[in-house]
């Protein structure tokens, strides 16, 4: 039941005119409706002038709008190209500060910037005992021929 409602909602939010272009739309067709049958509506001519007022004011108010964008699009680019060139420019003054007082010196903390102070020593390391090999097979020594390890004698 509660999900019937929600998707309910949903319809009815996509059949409400959600965008300002929308509402001016219809205010149009409405005013200039009204304003070909004024003869019909005379008790109405007041709130049709107020409602083409409003108008006019949402036209303005609109092209305010695209010229406050197309402004916000130049500013920002402006904004990047600043933002870029002060990073380079803050780099510039790090390294030479650090050129001035040394990479190590404690005086480079005053600026935001942290000295050079060693590498810390690694801890260290006890060898992880190994475990034992396994046994080798045993084989027998192989015997050698006799022939072999003596030298020829010469025969006269």
């Amino acid at each position: 039941m509660v999900r019937r409602r929600k998707l309910a909602d949903q319809n009815k939010m996509s059949n409400q005119k959600t965008r300002y272009a929308d509402h001016v739309t219809e205010w149009e067709d409405l005013t200039t409706s009204m304003a070909a049958h004024a003869a019909e509506l005379p008790q109405l001519e007041i709130q049709r002038a107020a409602l083409e007022k409003m108008l006019e004011k949402a036209r303005s108010l609109t092209t305010q709008q695209a010229d406050f964008q197309a402004q916000k699009q130049e500013v920002s680019k402006e904004l990047q190209t600043t933002v870029r060139e002060g990073i380079k420019l803050a780099t510039v003054l790090r390294v030479s500060l650090k050129q001035h007082y040394g990479s190590q010196s404690e005086k480079l903390a005053a600026f935001g910037l942290q000295p050079f102070r060693g590498r810390k020593a690694k801890p260290a390391e006890t060898p992880a005992p190994q475990p034992a090999p396994p046994p080798a097979p045993q084989t027998s020594p192989t015997p050698t021929p006799a022939h072999a390890t003596a030298p020829a004698a010469p025969v006269e």
